[in-house]
């Protein structure tokens, strides 16, 4: 699925976002493992809460640090973690 402005991502089943204070990072568990996020991929997953479009996220994304021009970046994770079935889409 192409991802837009529109898509509103959420957490696919079987995997939990959490912080780990031990990692000093967020990261994403599922019962073979875990992937550690760096801080982007952290921050655009924390919001991914299946309320949200893409247009939202970026928004807060964009207030949250002070940034403009972020879409096609947080577009591009979005879809990466679609591929790796981090998220899907409601």
């Amino acid at each position: 699925m192409t991802v837009t402005a529109d898509t509103v991502p959420r957490v696919a089943p079987g995997f939990r976002l959490q912080w780990e204070p031990a990692q000093d990072c967020h990261v994403l568990l599922y019962p073979e493992g875990m992937v550690k996020l760096n801080q982007s991929a952290g921050e655009i997953m924390k919001r991914c809460d299946g309320e949200k479009p893409v247009a939202a996220i970026v928004a807060e994304l964009e207030q949250a640090f002070n940034a403009q021009g972020l879409q096609p970046d947080v577009i591009a994770f979005v879809e990466m973690a679609g591929q790796q079935r981090w998220l899907a889409w409601t």
